[in-house]
């Protein structure tokens, strides 16, 4: 089997990791995003913007013909469904563009799993501000307004009451069509959806698909902040009885089976309700916020290694259920109003025993504000520990101790940016 894989961008760790599997590896990468790593471990590259299909299908075509490809992946969001496009062109037999386009688009998700009589949340399109009146009608409140295929908890809003219509419905209409640097210039937001609010506390699970048996690697156990959506930690192996894992893991597999994903990695997001576990959303790519590393931390089970791996057969397959010898943990920086002064102690942390990864996304002069999502934190810290709740712990003290980011607040007041606290959640038994 020829073992040339055509990358759909992605970053240096992804470019290596391919390549040091003893791929060749073809790259289409976004003129903003191509580092001299990847010139080093790519054979070729051609600088595309890859959320344009014209772009991707003529570049694609070319390497086709010269020297060919086994298979097209992305594991980064705006290249999976080019990929997908890219495999059914040349009929690869990998993930191909309907069933990314399900987990990209979230209502396009929920439609599918109705059409093959699955349960999903309640949703519908938001188009005019009347719709939320009628959803409040027919599903109560509180629900929850948020594009159809964003990332990053981008544009996402709770809606309480009757009062928060007005507000809800003005703040979507500056969203769409808006590219900005909060959002990431590859995405633009256009659609958005209203679903159901689900009570429960949420987890995302770590997945991977061996040609139609599902793997649940772990259970994440997710800390959003009380006051927005945005996420604040993450831990691994989530805290919980063996009853709601086995039930989370049934619904998932279950879940990946209706959607129609035979192989590779899997990033799904589930709430445990009343009624047991639902599914939120899903993407088949490896998770952010460095949940990767805290799998690897944890598990020693590198899934990126393993995307690009499995279609060539270059790794074995994993056992039903991974045993963990550790725990990890994902712990993020925050601060209040204010201005960024100085950044150090990235380097130190990095050098600190059980530190898998440190990300400070801060620079002197940005502004920092409260919580609205995911792209107002400042870095992350991510370790290891005995166990989840060393980690959680480990991680604090990382962020405490040695990264020092220094705020000159609003008020005047000089002080240093902190890690954003992590509250239990009541899980159901």
């Amino acid at each position: 089997m020829d073992k040339t894989i055509l990358l759909v961008g992605g970053n240096d760790d992804a470019v290596r990791k391919a390549a040091r599997l003893g791929l060749r590896v073809l790259l289409l990468q976004h003129p903003t995003k191509l580092t001299a790593e990847q010139e080093q471990f790519a054979e070729e590259i051609r600088i595309v913007d890859y959320t344009e299909w014209g772009q991707v299908e003529r570049a694609a075509k070319e390497l086709w013909d010269s020297p060919g490809f086994s298979v097209a992946l992305s594991l980064t969001e705006p290249g999976l469904e080019p990929a997908g496009r890219i495999n059914d062109m040349y009929g690869l037999g990998a993930t191909g563009y309907e069933v990314t386009r399900r987990f990209r688009d979230k209502l396009a998700m929920r439609r599918h799993l109705e059409s093959v009589g699955a349960g999903a949340v309640p949703a519908e399109p938001l188009l005019r501000r009347q719709d939320m009146d009628a959803f409040a009608a027919a599903h109560g409140y509180p629900f929850i307004v948020k594009p159809t295929d964003a990332t990053a908890s981008i544009g996402v809003f709770r809606v309480d009451g009757p009062v928060d219509c007005d507000r809800v419905w003005g703040s979507t209409s500056r969203l769409r069509g808006t590219r900005t640097d909060r959002v990431s210039s590859m995405y633009v937001l256009q659609d958005f959806m209203m679903e159901k609010y689900v009570e429960g506390p949420e987890y995302s699970v770590e997945s991977f698909s061996f040609a139609g048996r599902h793997v649940v690697v772990t259970l994440t156990e997710k800390f959003v902040d009380t006051g927005s959506f945005a996420e604040v930690g993450h831990a691994v192996p989530a805290r919980v009885p063996e009853g709601v894992r086995e039930s989370v893991r049934v619904c998932v597999t279950r879940f990946l089976d209706q959607i129609g994903l035979r192989d590779g990695v899997a990033h799904t997001e589930v709430r445990v309700g009343p009624d047991g576990p639902v599914i939120i959303e899903s993407h088949n790519r490896i998770a952010g916020d460095a949940i990767p590393e805290l799998v690897w931390g944890a598990y020693g089970i590198d899934l990126s290694t393993y995307a690009f791996g499995w279609p060539f057969r270059l790794v074995p397959e994993l056992p039903d259920r991974p045993e963990p010898h550790a725990g990890a943990c994902t712990r993020f920086i925050v601060a209040g109003p204010g201005r960024v002064e100085s950044v150090a102690g990235a380097e130190a942390a990095l050098a600190e025993p059980g530190v898998l990864d440190v990300r400070i996304t801060a620079k002197p002069g940005d502004a920092t504000r409260p919580l609205r999502d995911n792209w107002d934190r400042l870095g992350l810290v991510a370790v290891t520990g005995a166990d989840a709740d060393a980690a959680i712990e480990r991680g604090a003290e990382v962020i405490g101790g040695v990264v020092k980011i220094g705020i000159l607040g609003d008020d005047g007041r000089q002080r240093l940016a902190h890690a954003a606290p992590v509250g239990g959640q009541e899980v159901p038994a």
